[in-house]
């Protein structure tokens, strides 16, 4: 258990940033391992998951509770995209975000990265993946930006 807690916070660290793991995964973290590959798989806190490990990459996709934990140290991570208010409740429910709303990007950014979406006051919209490098988020005036998998709001 001690090495695959060190291990996905090495991952959460170098998805997110310096500390994020230690942030995101506290010790009493559940690690869920695959029954037929016995990898990691899914990392919940209190019976709720936090993240899982995609067998593609090795890199996490997060919930909205990772990203409440994310958001309340924001200016340490580098993994959010702010859009226009005129957009919040369409994203909170699971809409995609199109580049013309993107207010704000971590210069990070890249295509694929996961992403927390976030509106002008920074509360968390959704969870996503950009589909655009950060720079184009602002240079491009149609097509989506993020591809969102979670709003907050979705029912």
């Amino acid at each position: 258990m001690r090495s695959s807690l060190k291990k996905i916070r090495g991952i959460a660290n170098y998805q997110f940033g310096k500390n994020a793991g230690i942030t995101l995964f506290p010790e009493d973290v559940e690690i869920v391992y695959s029954k037929s590959t016995r990898r990691i798989r899914f990392v919940n806190l209190n019976g709720k998951r936090l993240a899982t490990l995609r067998p593609t990459d090795g890199l996490f996709s997060i919930s909205i509770e990772a990203a409440l934990v994310l958001t309340k140290k924001k200016d340490a991570f580098f993994c959010f995209v702010n859009v226009k208010n005129e957009v919040s409740k369409f994203i909170a429910k699971g809409g995609d975000v199109f580049a013309v709303h993107v207010k704000d990007a971590n210069k990070e950014i890249r295509a694929q990265s996961e992403v927390i979406v976030l509106n002008e006051d920074n509360t968390v919209l959704a969870v996503g993946r950009a589909l655009l490098y950060s720079p184009e988020m602002f240079a491009f005036t149609k097509g989506v930006a993020v591809k969102v998998r979670h709003g907050r709001e979705e029912s």
